[in-house]
C-alpha cells in the first residue's frame, strides 16, 4: 500500500491546473444511461472513483472509450445488457447508487445495492427512493438491494425532500428526465454540481427550469439523444490548494477554475488573513504579511461553506493565530482527522459537533493515517507546513479525489513523493 512521504516547511510558489469535478463527472456519466446515442464528456478527471464507475456502466452494457490525453470520454448505451448493480462495486463507492433512476427511467426495472454507511457518516438512501415512488415506482428492500420497478414507465409528480440531499436530487433529475409530463423538485440541491447536471441533461434533450435554485421544473421526454458537456471545475480541488498556498505562505495561481466555485470558502479565507483573487486564467492565493488570523467556520449545504473543505480549513487554521471554531452540520463523523493532525503538533478539542482549534507555533512531522478522502488531503495540507518529514498512511483515498497531487505540488516546490510500500 503506497505511502506519501512530506518533508515541509517549503513555501508553494507557481501554478496548480485544477482539473474537472470528480462529483459532477459521476452522475455525468450515469446519464449515459438515459440515451442509446453517443455522450461525450470533456475535462473527465483520472481517479479511482471515476475508474470503478466506468467498471460498473461497463456492466450494464455501456461501451466506453477514454482519451487519456485530453481527458475526453465518450459512452455509448445502445443496449443495456444488465440492470442489476452488484455489491461488489457499490459498496467500493456510493456514488453507483446515481444509475438507479437512470436505470428505471429507461428500462422499468433497475435491481441496485444498498450503499451502506461510510467513514463519514451514514448517508441514507431512503430520500432518493422516496423521489422515485413520487414518480410512481414500486421501490422495495430485498436482501441488501433496492429493488425498483416501473414497468408503464414513470410519471411526472411532486418531489420534496425533507433536506437538499446532493445524490438524490441528480437520482431524480436523471429517472424524471424520461418520465411522463412535468416533475417538481422542491428543496432540490443547489450544488454547482446540480447544475452542471443539469446543463447536460438540456443538451442532451431534455427540459429543466430552475437548477440552482431550491426549485427545479423538469420535463419529461420519451427519449434524450447524445450530446456533448464539458465538466466543470472541481471546487474542492480548488479550495484544497488555496489552503495549501497559504499554509505555506506561498504564492500559486490555480488554472482553469474561478472564485464564483468556492466563493464561501474564499471568504472565510480573506477574513483569515489570505489574499485570493481572480485572474484571466483562474485564481490567484497568497497569504497577506504575517501569520493567518483563527475564524469560526459553520458546514452548510450550497452555497454555504462546504462539508468537503472542511478538514483542509482545519488544516490550515492549526498554525493560525488564535482560536478558531469549526462546526460541522452534515456529517456526523467527519472530525476522524483531528487525532491524526494532532499528532502532528495541532492542538484541537472536538465537543460534540464543533471543533476549538488554538493555532500553535509550528507543526511536527509523523507518521499519520488517512481516514478518508478529505481527511487524507488534510494530513497532507497540514505535512507541508510541518518542521521534519511526514509519512501519510493509506494514501488510496487520495487517490479517489485528486489527480496527480504529488506531481502538482512537487512543480510548485514542495518536496513530496509516493512511496510503494
Amino acid at each position: 500500500m503506497d505511502k506519501i512521504r512530506i518533508r515541509g516547511g517549503r513555501a508553494l510558489n507557481g501554478t496548480i491546473p485544477i482539473a474537472g469535478a470528480k462529483n459532477a463527472a459521476l452522475p455525468l456519466m450515469c446519464a449515459s444511461l438515459l440515451t442509446d446515442g453517443a455522450l461525450r464528456l470533456a475535462n473527465v478527471p483520472d481517479l479511482a472513483d471515476i475508474r470503478m464507475l466506468t467498471q460498473l456502466l461497463a456492466q450494464h452494457g455501456v461501451l466506453v472509450g477514454r482519451d487519456g490525453g485530453t481527458g475526453e470520454m465518450v459512452m455509448t448505451a445502445a443496449r443495456i445488457a444488465s440492470t442489476e448493480a452488484p455489491y461488489d462495486i457499490v459498496r467500493k463507492m456510493r456514488a453507483s447508487v446515481l444509475v438507479l433512476g437512470p436505470l428505471l427511467a429507461r428500462c422499468g426495472r433497475a435491481r441496485v445495492s444498498q450503499p451502506g454507511g461510510c467513514a463519514i457518516g451514514s448517508r441514507p438512501v431512503d430520500i432518493h427512493l422516496t423521489g422515485l415512488r413520487a414518480l410512481g415506482a414500486d421501490v422495495d428492500l430485498i436482501d441488501g438491494y433496492i429493488e425498483a420497478s416501473a414497468p408503464r414507465g414513470l410519471t411526472g409528480g411532486l418531489v420534496t425532500f425533507p433536506f437538499p440531499s446532493v445524490g438524490a436530487t441528480e437520482n431524480v433529475m436523471m429517472a424524471a428526465a424520461l418520465a411522463r409530463g412535468e416533475t417538481v423538485i422542491e428543496n432540490a440541491a443547489k450544488e454547482p454540481e446540480i447544475v452542471d447536471l443539469a446543463a447536460c441533461l438540456v443538451a442532451m434533450g431534455s427540459t429543466i427550469e430552475g437548477a440552482g435554485t431550491s426549485r427545479m421544473v423538469i420535463q419529461g421526454r420519451d427519449r434524450l439523444h447524445g450530446a456533448s458537456h464539458r465538466v466543470l471545475a472541481d471546487r474542492i480541488e480548488t479550495g484544497t490548494y488555496l489552503m495549501a498556498a497559504a499554509v505555506t505562505g506561498g504564492e500559486v495561481e490555480l488554472t482553469g477554475t474561478s472564485i464564483a466555485l468556492v466563493s464561501a470558502a474564499v471568504e472565510k479565507m480573506r477574513e483569515a488573513g489570505v489574499t485570493v483573487t481572480g485572474t484571466d486564467q483562474g485564481i490567484r492565493v497568497h497569504r497577506r504579511n504575517g501569520p493567518l488570523t483563527g475564524i469560526d467556520v459553520v458546514t452548510e449545504p450550497h452555497p454555504g461553506f462546504p462539508t468537503d473543505l472542511q478538514a483542509q480549513m482545519m488544516a490550515m487554521l492549526t498554525v493560525a493565530d488564535g482560536a478558531s471554531l469549526i462546526t460541522e452540520n452534515i456529517f456526523e463523523n467527519r472530525f476522524m482527522h483531528v487525532p491524526e493532525l494532532c499528532r502532528l503538533g495541532a492542538d484541537i478539542n472536538v465537543h460534540g459537533a464543533s471543533a476549538v482549534v488554538r493555532g500553535v507555533k509550528r507543526l511536527s512531522g509523523a507518521p499519520v493515517m488517512a481516514t478518508d478522502l478529505r481527511a487524507s488531503v488534510s494530513l497532507v495540507i497540514a505535512a507541508l507546513a510541518a518542521d521534519g518529514e511526514t509519512e501519510i498512511n493509506r494514501v488510496y483515498h487520495l487517490d479517489r479525489g485528486y489527480e496527480r497531487l504529488e506531481q502538482k505540488l512537487a512543480a510548485c516546490g514542495a518536496d513530496v513523493e509516493r512511496v510503494a510500500a
